[in-house]
């Protein structure tokens, strides 16, 4: 009763005041108004988005499968009680903080080095909110300070590069020398060397490099110049996975590659599932390729050029990034497979590689690597990089990762390798171990 008589006595103070009566219509009417333009205003944003098939921008993505289950967890926590974790969580103390200073400043306020690392590549060890478990040498020379690698022909110095796998030493002349033949130049040439046998897989394809954000693409290609837009139907990230799997072969090791284009190829294609499609991709090459061992999803960084770009021998390359997924039970085996390629690969090009880094368990944290200990994401580049730089770096990740395979062809030769010099998978499976 006592309800209804102050509603009474209200709308007999609106009847008494018509000015103030008119002023609570008007505000009624506007907050009406904004509210219904907001939903229609977001009720367009979803059908535009369906219609027009696009997803949401590469930084919101990366961003979004950068955070855990657990951040979402303690944002519910704050307004609900009941679902607040106990203990530590994401926003206790200065978490929050530290976690603001990564990813807007990309700095560490419990590194000081990092306010300069910006500024002095020397002293970067990685990319802050990642858990960076193997990392490059410190830089020396060349443009951004990595020296020149050992196994290159653009030694400097005019040094001669140490021979490659399974072929003979050479000389200046490019021929090698013959012990036998007399010195001063004079009597009979020397024999022909004879040729190296150079192994192979013998048509078993046993790697496979495919793409799970196939559309990923470089500015320098394209006729923009913000890197949320570096995405291209055909100039893109494939073209590296197809020049990766071709050097394989010329090394030996037979390849298969896959450039599908998920978002014409998949009715009612969704960014999210991105690894969901992929998945079915390897599927079908296992299905088809029973010899698979090695699994290749390339892809390119957003980060600066400064960060993802390498000077070795008076040349540009691509840096590559190894990302493990601890979603993945095993994620240890597939870390130890990414650390040993990275290893091989400093030793020959000196800060060609940004290291190794965890993602954890939230978000795509799987990374289809469950599939197999020999499945491994690899960044190539990033958006300010050029596909002539990307190159060079898909052929120098070629003759490491080919190395490995032999290496551990040998180890495994007395019961792997046949007189023609065919190879098992024990050798894929002895380059994790």
């Amino acid at each position: 009763m006592m309800k209804r008589a102050r509603l009474v006595n209200m709308v007999r103070s609106v009847r008494s005041d018509p000015e103030d009566g008119g002023m609570m219509v008007r505000i009624f009417i506007a907050y009406a108004g904004i509210a219904l333009l907001l939903f229609a205003l977001a009720a367009a944003a979803v059908l535009w988005m369906s219609y027009a098939n696009v997803s949401p921008k590469s930084s919101m993505k990366r961003m979004a499968s950068a955070v855990s289950a657990d951040f979402f967890i303690d944002m519910l926590g704050m307004e609900a009680t009941s679902m607040k974790r106990p203990g530590e969580t994401t926003f206790s103390g200065g978490k929050i903080g530290v976690y603001l200073a990564e990813r807007m400043f990309h700095v560490d306020p419990s590194e000081p080095k990092s306010l300069l690392a910006s500024e002095l590549p020397a002293l970067r060890s990685g990319q802050p909110g990642g858990g960076l478990i193997a990392k490059g040498p410190s830089p020396a020379d060349g443009k951004d300070g990595t020296p020149a690698p050992s196994g290159t022909t653009d030694t400097p110095g005019g040094e001669a590069p140490p021979p490659e796998q399974g072929e003979p030493p050479q000389t200046g002349t490019g021929t090698a020398p013959d012990p036998a033949a007399p010195a001063g130049g004079g009597g009979t040439a020397a024999p022909d060397p004879i040729p190296v046998h150079k192994p192979t897989t013998e048509g078993r394809k046993v790697a496979f490099v495919y793409h799970s954000h196939p559309r990923e693409s470089y500015l320098p290609e394209l006729n923009v110049s913000n890197v949320n837009e570096a995405e291209d139907s055909k100039t893109n990230v494939t073209l590296i996975g197809k020049r990766l799997a071709e050097k394989l072969e010329e090394e030996g090791i037979g390849s298969a590659h896959s450039g599908v284009d998920y978002p014409t190829a998949v009715q009612g294609y969704n960014w999210n599932f991105s690894y969901k499609y992929s998945m079915q991709t390897v599927k079908e090459a296992f299905a088809q390729n029973k010899d698979l061992a090695f699994l290749f999803d390339i892809h390119r960084d957003s980060a600066g050029r400064d960060i993802t770009t390498a000077s070795i021998g008076g040349k540009d390359y691509a840096k590559v990034y190894f990302i493990v997924g601890k979603k993945n039970e095993r994620w240890e085996q597939n870390e130890a497979f990414a650390k040993r390629i990275h290893e091989k690969l400093e030793a020959s090009y000196p800060g060609l590689s940004r290291g190794i880094w965890d993602k954890g368990s939230g978000g795509h944290a799987e990374y289809n690597q469950s599939v197999s200990p020999n499945s491994i994401l690899i960044e190539v580049g990033g958006a300010y990089n050029s596909l002539e730089e990307c190159y060079r770096t898909a052929d120098a990740l070629a003759k490491t990762i080919a190395a490995l395979y032999w290496e551990a062809e040998k180890v495994n030769a007395p019961a792997s390798v046949s007189a023609k010099g065919t190879t098992s998978d024990a050798a894929a499976v002895a380059v994790h171990r």
